[in-house]
C-alpha cells in the first residue's frame, strides 16, 4: 500500500495538484536534531530549474506538523508536510477522456473507477518524491557514519549528459538515463533473507520511485557474462573486507561491510512535446494528442537526491532491526 518500512516506518500520501504532499514517519528514534536547515540542501537538489527539468517551480519547504519540540524528535509519529502551490490544474482537462501514453492515467481510471485524482499525475505523481527526499533526509540522521551518495552517470546513452538533454529538449522530447548510487560505512550484517533481504528491501524501495524500470547491484547483469572465477570476490581481511566488488556489498542478502554499489534505469519522461496518438475512453476511438503542461525532458537529472533517500530509508530501518539484535 502506502507504507513501508518495519521498525523506522513510512506512510506517504498526497496528490500532485492536491493542498500538498507529505510524509509520516514512525520510529524516529527521540532526541535527534532537527531543523528546517536540515532540509533546504537535498530539497534543493530535487527543485526542478536545471536545463532539461519542468517549469513547475514550488518552494518545497518541509513544514514539521508533529514529531519535534525544541529542535528535537521526540519518539512520537513524525509528520511532514510541502504544500503544493504552483499548480495549473487547467492543462489536465483532457485527461478526463484521454489517458496520456506510458501514464497512469488509464490504469488509475480502471482501478479506481473514475475516481481518482487525475490532475498532474494526481498520486501517482513524481511530486511526492518531494516527500521521501524528506523523510530521506531524518533516516540519514539515524545512519550515524554512514555516506550515502547518488549521481547521473549517463542519459540518453551517453556520459555527456548536458548535450543530450540540449537535444531532447530541442526536438521536444524526453530522455531516460542511469544513477548509481555508493552507500560507505555500512557495517556487515544488515538484511533479513530471505524476503527482506537488502537487495530484496531496496528494490522495493527504488521502484517506488516512478520512472524507475530496472535495478542491478554491483556487477549486475554483466555477471551473466562472467565466470565464478571471475565474479567472486575475495576476502583479503578479517573485517570482511575483499579485493573486488562485483557483488556490490550485499552476499547471501546481507551486507558485508564492502561499499554497497546499484545502479537504476529511469525511463524517459511520458511527458514530451510531441503529438503522440491514443485511445478517447469516451469514443472508443484513437485519435491525436498533444499533452498540455510543465514537463522534464530528462527526470533522472532529479531522481539522485530521491534515490538517497529511499536508499538511506531501507538502510535505516534495517539499521534499527540489526540493533534490536544487540540489545
Amino acid at each position: 500500500m502506502n507504507k513501508f518500512g518495519r521498525l523506522f516506518s513510512v506512510t506517504i500520501f498526497g496528490e500532485s495538484h492536491g493542498t500538498g504532499v507529505g510524509i509520516v514517519i514512525d520510529g524516529v528514534p527521540p532526541g535527534i536534531s532537527l531543523v528546517p536547515e536540515d532540509f533546504r540542501e537535498d530539497m534543493a537538489r530535487r527543485r526542478s530549474g536545471a536545463k532539461g527539468t519542468t517549469l513547475r517551480s514550488e518552494p518545497d519547504v518541509p513544514e514539521i506538523l508533529s514529531g519535534v519540540f525544541k529542535d528535537k524528535t521526540t519518539g512520537a509519529p513524525l509528520t511532514i508536510l510541502v504544500e503544493n502551490t504552483n499548480v495549473r490544474s487547467g492543462d489536465y482537462d483532457r485527461q478526463i477522456e484521454i489517458p496520456r501514453p506510458g501514464h497512469a492515467d488509464f490504469v488509475a481510471m480502471k482501478k479506481y473507477k473514475g475516481f481518482s485524482d487525475y490532475r498532474g499525475g494526481g498520486h501517482f505523481s513524481g511530486r511526492l518524491t518531494a516527500a521521501l527526499v524528506a523523510a530521506g533526509v531524518i533516516a540519514k540522521k539515524i545512519l550515524t557514519g554512514v555516506e550515502i551518495r547518488a549521481s547521473l552517470t549517463e542519459a540518453g546513452g551517453s556520459a555527456d549528459i548536458k548535450t543530450v538533454v540540449q537535444k531532447a529538449v530541442a526536438e521536444k522530447d524526453s530522455i531516460g538515463g542511469i544513477v548509481e548510487c555508493r552507500v560507505n560505512g555500512l557495517p556487515a550484517g544488515l538484511g533479513e533473507p530471505f524476503f527482506d533481504s537488502a537487495e530484496s528491501l531496496l528494490s522495493h524501495a527504488v521502484f517506488s520511485i516512478p520512472a524507475v524500470k530496472g535495478i542491478e547491484f554491483g556487477a549486475g547483469f554483466a555477471a551473466a557474462k562472467m565466470k565464478g572465477s571471475e565474479h567472486n570476490d575475495p576476502i583479503v581481511d578479517g573485517t570482511g573486507k575483499t579485493a573486488t566488488n562485483h557483488a556490490g556489498g550485499i552476499n547471501g542478502g546481507i551486507t558485508n561491510g564492502n561499499e554497497l554499489v546499484f545502479r537504476i534505469v529511469v525511463k524517459p519522461a511520458s511527458s514530451i512535446g510531441k503529438t503522440q496518438h491514443t485511445l478517447n475512453v469516451k469514443t472508443g476511438k484513437t485519435e491525436d494528442l498533444l499533452v498540455e503542461g510543465r514537463h522534464d525532458a530528462c527526470i533522472a537529472l532529479r531522481v539522485p537526491p530521491i534515490l538517497e533517500a529511499v536508499t538511506a530509508i531501507t538502510l535505516a530501518d534495517l539499521w534499527l532491526i540489526s540493533k534490536a539484535y544487540k540489545e
